[in-house]
C-alpha cells in the first residue's frame, strides 16, 4: 500500500473516531451504557493515532538509532592507495510492515537487511516508546531475518483485575490474573512444575498465593500449606487443605510425609514399568499434590541454638529432595518469600535452581530481584525493580528465558470462605488425607 494512502486512511479512521465520540458518545452515556469500555474507543481512536504517529516518525527514529541502511557504495577510491568512508546522506529506513491492532496495542514486522542484527532494534526499544508516546515497546525475532516489534499502547495491569477468572481448561492450569497484553495470566504447572514468588512486604506474594489457590480449588487436587507466620496467610483456607504446618516443627513432619509420598508413588511407577505417574492408567494415577510455602525464610532462620538449627537443615534437605524428584510424580512446589539466597539458610541456592517458574513483585534492592530473575534474563531485573508500591500484584514472570509483565487478581474474604467450605479430593496414596497436626520427624497418627 503506498505511503500516503495509508496516511489517509489512518486520517480517516482517526476522523471518524472523533466524530462517534463528540456525537454519540454523550448520548449512549445517558442511557447507561459503558461506552468508556468499548473497544471502538481504540480501534478508531487509539489505533489510528498510534499508527499514524509511527509512519511519520519511523525514518528519523530509524536513522538517530542506526538503524537505516545505505545500498550504495559508502567509500570512493581516490589516487591510488586512499580509501575515503563515509556515511550516505539519505540512509534509507527498514521496510516496515503495516500495524496489525491487538486488544491492547499493535504488533509490525521488519525484515532485516543483509549484515544487520536484531542487537540494535533491542537497544531502540526505550526511544520507540518515547516517539510514539506509547506504554511499551518489546522487539522479539521469532526467525532469523526478521524481527517483531510489539507496542503495547495503555498500561492493561492498572485498574481492577477481575475477581474470578475462567475456570481452567485443564488439570494444574491456573488462571491467577493477567499479563501485559491483557491475555489471561496462567501458571500451568504440567509445564513449569516448580515456582519461586518473591517480592517485598505488602507487594501481592499472598494475593498471587490466595489466586492459584483460589483457581485449583475446584480441580481434583491435593493441596497442602506451610505458613510459619502461624498460619495467617494459609490459613483462610481452611478445610480444603490436606495439611498445614504453621510452624517449623510442623514442617518437617509435613515435608516427611510428602517425601514418603513421592517415595511411594516411585514403587507405583516402577511396578508398572513407567518413568512418570502421568502415563499410568488413569484409575492408577494418583492426585497431584502441590506443596504452598510462604515465607520461605521462617523455615530457614534460627536463633543459633542446636535444636533449631538442625530443624531448619532438614527443611531445606526435605525442601530440596521433593523439587528434585516431585516432577515427575505429580507433585508440586510452590516457594514464596521475600528474599531467596543463601545468606537465609544452606541449600537456598540449590533448591532455588530447582524452580523454573519465577515471579518477581516489587523489591526494595537490586539484590534481591536479581536472586530471582538474574539467571533469566537481566532486562527482567531492571523491569522489577522499576514496579511502584502503587502496583501492588504487579510483577515480572519469567519461565525458559521469556518474561513478560503480569498481574494478579485480588481474591475477597467471600472467595477465601468458599475455598474453606470446599473439601479435598480423596487420595489413594496420601497418608493423611484431612488437615491433621504434625509433630516433629513425621505424621502424627
Amino acid at each position: 500500500m503506498p505511503g500516503s494512502l495509508v496516511v489517509w486512511v489512518l486520517l480517516a479512521l482517526l476522523l471518524v473516531g472523533v466524530l462517534t465520540r463528540r456525537w454519540w458518545e454523550p448520548l449512549l452515556a445517558a442511557r447507561g451504557l459503558p461506552v468508556r469500555q468499548w473497544p471502538w474507543r481504540w480501534w478508531l481512536l487509539g489505533y489510528p493515532a498510534t499508527a499514524l504517529r509511527i509512519f511519520t516518525t519511523w525514518r528519523r527514529l530509524a536513522y538517530l538509532n542506526g538503524l537505516s541502511v545505505s545500498t550504495s557504495p559508502d567509500r570512493r577510491v581516490l589516487g591510488r592507495d586512499l580509501v575515503v568512508q563515509g556515511q550516505a546522506l539519505r540512509p534509507k529506513p527498514p521496510r516496515l510492515s503495516w500495524p496489525v491492532p491487538t486488544k491492547t496495542g499493535l504488533t509490525m514486522r521488519v525484515l532485516l537487511q543483509p549484515g544487520q542484527t536484531p542487537a540494535p532494534y533491542f537497544a531502540a526499544a526505550g526511544a520507540m516508546e518515547h516517539a510514539w508516546q506509547v506504554h511499551g515497546v518489546r522487539v522479539t525475532s521469532p526467525r532469523r531475518g526478521q524481527v517483531m516489534i510489539h507496542v503495547t499502547a495503555l498500561d492493561p495491569l492498572t485498574g481492577d483485575v477481575p475477581s474470578a477468572g475462567p475456570p481452567a481448561a485443564a488439570l494444574l492450569s491456573a488462571d491467577v490474573g493477567r499479563i501485559e497484553d491483557g491475555e489471561p495470566w496462567v501458571i500451568d504447572l504440567r509445564r513449569v512444575p516448580h515456582w519461586l514468588i518473591t517480592g517485598a512486604t505488602q507487594s501481592g506474594k499472598s494475593s498471587l498465593l490466595a489466586a492459584l489457590v483460589l483457581a485449583l480449588a475446584p480441580q481434583p487436587v491435593a493441596l497442602v500449606g506451610i505458613d510459619c507466620k502461624g498460619g495467617m496467610e494459609l490459613g483462610l483456607f481452611g478445610g480444603r487443605l490436606s495439611a498445614l504446618a504453621t510452624n517449623r516443627q510442623q514442617a518437617v513432619g509435613l515435608l516427611s510425609g510428602v517425601v514418603k509420598e513421592i517415595q511411594a508413588r516411585m514403587r507405583v511407577c516402577r511396578e508398572a514399568g513407567k518413568r512418570s505417574v502421568w502415563e499410568l492408567p488413569e484409575h492408577l494415577r494418583p492426585v497431584p499434590l502441590v506443596v504452598v510455602v510462604d515465607e520461605l525464610a521462617e523455615l530457614y532462620l534460627t536463633d543459633g541454638s542446636r535444636g533449631p538449627k538442625d530443624e531448619a537443615e532438614q527443611c531445606g534437605t526435605l525442601l530440596l529432595r521433593v523439587a528434585q524428584l516431585g516432577a515427575s510424580l505429580g507433585v508440586h512446589l510452590i516457594v514464596a518469600g521475600q528474599r531467596v539466597g543463601s545468606d537465609i539458610g544452606p541449600r537456598v541456592t540449590a533448591l532455588r535452581a530447582q524452580l523454573g517458574g519465577r515471579v518477581a513483585h516489587r523489591a526494595h534492592d537490586e539484590a534481591s530481584a536479581e536472586m530471582t530473575l538474574g539467571d533469566i534474563n537481566p532486562d527482567a531485573v531492571i523491569t522489577a525493580l522499576s514496579i511502584t508500591e502503587e502496583e501492588q500484584g504487579v510483577a515480572v514472570v519469567a519461565t525458559g528465558g521469556r518474561w513478560v509483565r503480569a498481574r494478579s487478581r485480588l481474591v475477597s474474604t467471600a472467595d477465601a470462605a468458599g475455598i474453606a467450605r470446599t473439601d479435598p479430593p480423596a487420595n489413594p496414596f496420601l497418608v493423611q488425607p484431612d488437615p491433621v497436626t504434625f509433630e516433629k520427624g513425621g505424621v502424627a497418627a
